[in-house]
């Protein structure tokens, strides 16, 4: 069996492709949170482990789960026609526990998370969440599925938030970057390259890019390109100096989409709807 259960460096799951060796660790009940991935002999993802040991704190690294909202909202109020709703910043998947399983084709692993008393006090929708991870050859393919329980029609946002090892935050250069960007420290648009420049002050900009973004790490010779995906396909930046690493995120809405309806993603009553991504590694 590919998936086993470790309890060093600490207690997580471990799966390893049976065909080329990569390997992902989960810890499905701190948010379904994938923790590292190994490609080739290369871990690509930044991962604090002593932070994580202190569960009162926010996670820093891996691959937290944004749902139903990324970003955070005016007052974290969540107006909705069943009323108004407390809903912290990027939702609750991050924090609840998911169910794990491998696929059956043995490629990768299922994550599940379905409403629960807590998440319907601040989201009144019955949903199911379903992340589909597979390992392949110099890439990490990931799909999701988001079901609609409800009687009611369901609003949401889905996005990603993988923190990336770099060696040098100065050494770091994009490619696939338009022009303007949404500067979420300032909430105005500004120049992309002038933000960028400033990654080692720390960034957290959303972009609308025409295809893929690269994110490359030119002194570790390493390159991570984030294949975008429609309704998947908003790419937000963030840098948190001075650790080396930075984010480069797929959303599906920008900041209150369930409010402001841009890219609001809404599903009737019993539908569901695929989003894919991919993450290539040269």
């Amino acid at each position: 069996m590919a998936l086993v259960q470790r309890d060093s460096p600490y207690p997580h799951w471990e799966f390893e492709h049976p065909g080329h060796g990569d390997l992902l660790r989960l810890v499905p009940e701190r948010g379904g949170l994938v923790t590292g991935w190994r490609c080739g002999s290369e871990e690509i993802l930044y991962f604090d482990a002593e932070r994580f040991a202190d569960p009162a704190k926010s996670v820093r690294g891996g691959i937290p789960v944004l749902f139903p909202i990324c970003g955070g909202l005016p007052g974290d109020q969540l107006p909705l026609p069943q009323g108004s709703f407390v809903l912290p910043q990027h939702g609750f998947a991050r924090d609840q526990s998911w169910q794990l399983g491998e696929l059956a084709d043995g490629s990768g692993v299922r994550l599940q998370l379905s409403d629960n008393p807590a998440t319907r006090r601040v989201y009144p929708f019955a949903f199911e969440l379903t992340l589909e991870l597979r390992p392949e050859p110099g890439a990490l393919a990931i799909g999701a599925t988001v079901t609609n329980r409800s009687a009611d029609a369901m609003p949401f946002s889905l996005g990603l938030h993988p923190y990336f090892a770099v060696s040098d935050l100065a050494g770091v250069r994009f490619e696939g970057l338009p022009e303007r960007c949404l500067n979420h420290l300032t909430m105005a648009e500004e120049a992309t390259a002038a933000q960028i420049e400033r990654i080692g002050q720390g960034i957290d900009l959303l972009v609308r890019p025409m295809g893929n973004v690269r994110l490359i790490d030119q002194v570790g010779g390493r390159s991570v390109e984030l294949q975008t995906s429609h309704p998947l396909d908003l790419v937000v930046l963030w840098s948190d100096p001075p650790r080396p690493m930075v984010c480069l995120e797929p959303w599906s809405g920008p900041r209150s989409a369930l409010i402001s309806g841009d890219r609001r993603l809404e599903l009737a009553p019993g539908a569901n709807m695929a989003l894919t991504t991919r993450y290539a590694v040269r």
